[in-house]
């Protein structure tokens, strides 16, 4: 009996053994390292560095004008992905009724999170630029007076950025809903029939109390992906003018890359691991309130 159970725990770590490995490589370490390299002074090429403690962190802190516009940048798309969620939502249960075509309309709903985001930020670019299609379009409905330099003008850069932003991911996010909402029991909604409630009424009682796992989860994904947003405003305005459409990730890779300072980018991924964590738990602590 002892010899079947050492054989089946040492089946089961033999098969843990690889997984086990994996993640020690390339996060336990790699995570270590960033917290050592955060408190030097290290450029990126040299076989030696300084510690220096926590100069790095009081640099991006108390020195770091740019890191507040990229954080602030940050923000927007924030806001506006966790604003956009209940009518997500709402898309998600139209699609889940009986809409004519409503497979083709999931199929373009979700087809712009299947596009390269290269070309996304490349057509949007083009489409947004001074002679690009949309000052076009308003050309053509006699609405010239609303033309902008979309990509150009710093009031609403941000805002045309998140736009693009928002355009490619919020079909994955109607498709989570549309997976939580099909697996609310029909039953519910016919009792609701019965009981007299209206449309609006067993959206707001069933469908959303019933997708909140999603809301849970695409919370989180909003907030790591928000932090870590980079190809879009990268490759169309490269952060600019100056940082004013930078994001953290975008500023974090410029101090590494484009300045080569390397300690201080490290301490930048370690603020953004903490903000990460700082901004999920409140909001956990929000939702578990509002139950």
């Amino acid at each position: 009996m002892m010899s079947y159970l050492l054989q089946r725990k040492m089946i089961i770590g033999s098969f843990l053994l690889i997984p086990m490995a994996l993640l020690i490589i390339f996060v336990f370490f790699p995570t270590l390292k960033l917290f050592q390299l955060s408190v030097t002074d290290w450029d990126g090429y040299s076989k030696t560095f300084n510690y220096t403690g926590i100069e790095n962190f009081k640099t991006i802190f108390f020195h770091s004008k740019d890191m507040w516009i990229s954080l602030r940048n940050n923000a927007y798309y924030f806001i506006a992905f966790t604003i956009s969620m209940p009518f997500e939502i709402l898309i998600a249960s139209i699609l889940c009724g009986n809409l004519i075509g409503k497979n083709f309309f999931k199929s373009i709903i979700f087809m712009p999170y299947v596009i390269n985001g290269v070309a996304i930020a490349l057509a949007f670019s083009f489409f947004f630029s001074p002679l690009g299609g949309l000052n076009t379009i308003l050309d053509g409905l006699h609405l010239g007076e609303l033309k902008q330099d979309w990509l150009g003008n710093i009031k609403i850069l941000n805002f045309t950025l998140v736009f693009v932003t928002m355009w490619r991911y919020c079909g994955q996010h109607v498709v989570f809903f549309i997976a939580g909402i099909i697996s609310i029991p029909r039953d519910q909604y016919e009792a609701a029939e019965i009981d007299g409630a209206n449309k609006f009424q067993q959206f707001l009682y069933i469908t959303i109390p019933g997708v909140k796992t999603i809301i849970d989860l695409l919370l989180f994904l909003n907030i790591r992906g928000v932090l870590a947003s980079f190809e879009i405003p990268f490759l169309m305005t490269n952060g600019g003018p100056g940082y004013e459409s930078s994001t953290f990730v975008l500023y974090s890779i410029k101090e590494a890359f484009e300045y080569s300072h390397f300690g201080l980018a490290a301490a930048l991924g370690i603020i953004l691991m903490l903000i990460t964590i700082l901004v999920y738990s409140l909001q956990s602590l929000i939702l578990k309130g509002l139950r």
